[in-house]
């Protein structure tokens, strides 16, 4: 058995060219996967969720640097404004005024710095404003809890301040009691309230990544959030974080598993505040290691490739000798030159196919010729065609205009339909050539417009719209105004209010589309599925402008390219026009 067995595996090796080139492809292949598993194995199988903890601590201890250091400054804000507080006395609010408005002039994060009484009377605040008649500042628990622990400094999660009238800016306030003495009488207590402006703290985090989706955020000894990069969704219910979890940690890095997820837990506390910066990373994101693993795949599979290309050649080497010489005759016919015969010789197969080839080329050739002229022939007649049907009348009724306007003493007007025809006429004859700038053609577009505007006597506006760099490719002129032409007498002239027009010029996967928009009366579903097979009737036919362009288009780009109508009637009518992006 073992014998017939080996004796078919010579058989069909040594006969069939197929599966010579297939087993030894195969046997490739498999040894150039094993050498990749292996490695991807070896790799895989490293300390890679213990250098992702290292680098996000790295990360974080810069961060909590950053945080400490900002909120020291609101600390010693806080302590300055305590140091030369003298009590509830005229040359005291003086003083204290001075030095708050210095401070708020050097430190524009500040939002409001207030000092207030015991009985939750204010006594001075910068910037000053109204009072909200509707807070009672002593009986908020931060005023209560600020002077239970008046050693502590007291700092409020982000909330709006709704101290003053007509103010609601999102802050975190610093609050700490203090005490000032008097000669005379017993000690004062009263409050220092610092509220600084929220948005710092988010630029301090949230531009602070691991790998493609790791993120820090920050919360208190009660496990409110005080900065989240997703703390609107939390508030909502549409996002879970591991709060609970994350406030009992002492700082170090954590593995967890949330929401079917493998992470990296660092926790941080933050001086002064309280507070703990936690910092999320996935494991399967930041391993340190990821682009050495990277380079090192690729060299695994260069190799393996080239392996593999060495193999096939030294195997086709010996079974395709008699296909090579046909491939270096069919390279004469590859290069364009049809007109040749292959050399009828080699192996059975190999006749075949010379045979079949030549009897291919032959036909190909014809056809070729056939079709060329064919086409050339109906583009040159079509095109020509199509441009002539570009409404003549427009001319004498423009200049009919320019004569009226002239004559009833309008030469502003007059000046303004002379430009705009010249410019017009200036890029549609384009000394002869078939394409033109997008940017000439947006111009020939918008004279179209200024002359119309003029002649429907601003009945409606217009509005041009096209990105810089789109200028400058190339386009088949005349393509955008049989389409205003058709928004105009086919959209807008039905409205008895005014009308728009706009149009958008943009690439997207490497084409170009003009997209041309009104607010007309818009076309019926039956007559919009139809609209560019109509031929046209007069020179107001509804859908000839579209009809003609689509068919330019076509002929010109190929049958990918063209016109995509969407409409609703009472709502307006989107034509966009899709060709190319060819460059100069």
């Amino acid at each position: 058995m073992k014998h017939k067995t080996l004796s078919l595996f010579r058989k069909i090796k040594l006969n069939s060219i197929q599966s010579v080139i297939a087993l030894s492809f195969t046997s490739v292949i498999i040894f150039s996967m094993l050498i990749i598993s292996f490695a991807l194995y070896t790799m895989f199988s490293r300390n890679a969720e213990e250098r992702a903890a290292s680098s996000t601590q790295q990360i974080m201890n810069q961060v909590n640097i950053n945080l400490e250091a900002y909120l020291k400054g609101m600390v010693q804000i806080s302590d300055t404004i305590g140091t030369n507080f003298e009590g509830d006395t005229a040359e005291s609010k003086i003083n204290i005024s001075n030095l708050l408005e210095v401070t708020s002039k050097i430190r524009k994060d500040i939002v409001t710095m207030a000092v207030y009484k015991e009985s939750g009377d204010m006594i001075i605040s910068y910037p000053s404003g109204i009072l909200n008649k509707n807070i009672s500042v002593e009986e908020e628990d931060w005023f209560k809890s600020s002077f239970k622990n008046s050693i502590e400094y007291f700092f409020q999660p982000p909330h709006v301040q709704r101290i003053f009238e007509g103010r609601r800016p999102w802050v975190v306030s610093l609050c700490k009691a203090n005490s000032s003495y008097t000669d005379s009488e017993k000690p004062e207590n009263y409050l220092i309230m610092v509220d600084m402006n929220f948005s710092v703290i988010e630029q301090l985090c949230k531009d602070v990544t691991f790998g493609k989706t790791g993120y820090i955020y920050i919360i208190d000894s009660s496990g409110r959030i005080i900065y989240h990069p997703q703390q609107q969704l939390i508030y909502t219910g549409l996002k879970n974080e591991n709060i609970n979890d994350a406030v009992n940690r002492s700082p170090g890095s954590y593995f967890d598993k949330f929401q079917g997820k493998q992470r990296i837990m660092t926790v941080k506390n933050i001086s002064y505040a309280g507070w703990k910066m936690v910092g999320i990373s996935y494991v399967d994101e930041l391993e340190e290691n990821k682009r050495s693993f990277e380079r090192y795949l690729l060299l695994i599979i260069i190799i393996g490739v080239i392996f593999e290309i060495g193999a096939s050649i030294f195997i086709s080497r010996k079974v395709s000798q008699p296909i090579k010489r046909l491939e270096s005759q069919m390279k004469l016919v590859e290069s364009g030159n049809f007109s040749i015969q292959l050399d009828v010789k080699g192996e059975d197969e190999v006749k075949k196919l010379s045979k079949s080839f030549n009897l291919m080329v032959m036909r190909i050739k014809q056809l070729m010729d056939e079709v060329i002229l064919q086409q050339e022939e109906k583009r040159k007649s079509e095109f020509k065609a199509l441009q002539a049907q570009i409404n003549p009348h427009f001319l004498y009724n423009t200049l009919d205009s320019i004569i009226w306007m002239n004559e009833n003493g309008k030469y502003e007007g007059v000046t303004t339909m002379v430009g705009a025809l010249a410019r017009f006429f200036r890029v549609s004859i384009s000394k002869g050539k078939e394409f033109i700038r997008v940017g000439d053609e947006i111009e020939h577009a918008k004279s179209y417009l200024i002359i119309q505007n003029v002649r429907y006597k601003d009945r409606f506006e217009f509005f041009i719209e096209a990105e810089p760099d789109v200028l400058r490719y190339k386009t088949i002129k005349l393509i955008l105004q049989p389409i205003i032409e058709n928004a105009i007498y086919h959209g807008i002239n039905k409205l008895q209010e005014k009308g728009e027009i706009t149009i958008r010029v943009y690439t997207k996967e490497k084409r170009i589309i003009f997209s041309v928009s009104d607010n007309g009366y818009g076309i019926s579903p039956s007559a919009l599925k139809d609209i560019l097979d109509k031929e046209a009737q007069s020179e107001h036919s509804f859908g000839v402008g579209l009809k003609n362009v689509n068919e330019r288009i076509k002929l010109c780009y190929g049958n990918e390219y063209g016109i995509e109508i969407t409409s609703e009637l009472d709502v307006g009518t989107t034509v966009n026009i899709t060709i190319p992006l060819i460059d100069d």
